[in-house]
């Protein structure tokens, strides 16, 4: 196939090797990073074995999008010219599963800390919010869906969550979740603003490195989660600044 027939939205030029077209061959690239960066994530966390199901749904979160991103890069970027918009799907879908886990994981650990009603409350949501993006999402191929959910999920749960747990107890684990919820809206960012530093690492590049980052980084929080006793919650948790001044404190530590 000639290169110069093929049209990619982000701009990126294809390539070819060994006679096979590549398409956005960087977008691949990024895009296989992260899915090497999960994999490596849990593999450590595999033997770590940490009992419980917080540890559970961490795994899968970063099994699951391992997967997600790997059929991304090569169903979505490098190889859409040969198998159509359509799929893109089975990444984005997929994708959608990591972020109920990790949504998973993050209501769990974070059950010593709020009412158990509201708790069964974000369970229930979780299934019924992934259930609503994944129909509207199959029903008009657009990804602005997939960032509203990863964006529900993230924003509204994971962060406001692991905040709380944090500002309670001061756990390092829930720290460095809700600062990289915090980082991973850098990728957002460059999606939606379309700002990249080259043709060959466009904004779609950027975007992947930020979550390849925040991979890293809520693999490094999974790690330093542990469950929750009653003698880990503050009677005196201090005020929201405090805990934000600490949070930061560490951060430069």
């Amino acid at each position: 196939m000639n290169n110069e027939t093929i049209r990619s939205a982000s701009g990126q030029p294809s390539i070819e090797i060994f006679d096979i077209t590549i398409m956005e061959p960087m977008v691949t690239f990024t895009d296989l990073w992260i899915t090497s960066v999960c994999i490596y994530a849990l593999i450590k966390l595999k033997k770590l074995n940490k009992r419980g199901k917080v540890h559970q749904y961490m795994r899968w979160y970063f099994g699951v999008m391992a997967l997600a991103t790997f059929l991304g890069g090569v169903l979505g970027h490098a190889f859409q010219y040969a198998v159509g918009l359509e799929w893109k799907l089975p990444g984005w879908l997929i994708s959608m599963l990591a972020v109920m886990a990790v949504e998973r994981a993050s209501i769990m650990h974070a059950q010593p800390v709020i009412n158990e009603k509201f708790g069964k409350f974000l369970e229930v949501a979780n299934v019924v919010e992934l259930l609503t993006f994944a129909v509207i999402t199959f029903s008009t191929l657009n990804f602005f869906f997939i960032q509203v959910h990863s964006a529900y999920g993230l924003g509204l749960i994971v962060l406001p969550l692991h905040f709380l747990v944090y500002w309670r107890t001061r756990n390092e684990g829930s720290r460095i979740f809700f600062l990289t919820v915090i980082f991973a809206t850098l990728a957002a960012f460059f999606y939606t603003s379309e700002i990249g530093l080259h043709k060959w690492f466009n904004h779609l590049d950027l975007a992947h490195t930020v979550m390849a980052i925040s991979m890293y980084c809520f693999y490094r929080g999974a790690r330093k989660l542990e469950v929750l006793k009653p003698e880990d919650i503050r009677e005196e948790k201090g005020s929201f600044g405090d805990a934000v001044r600490d949070a930061l404190s560490g951060l430069k530590n």
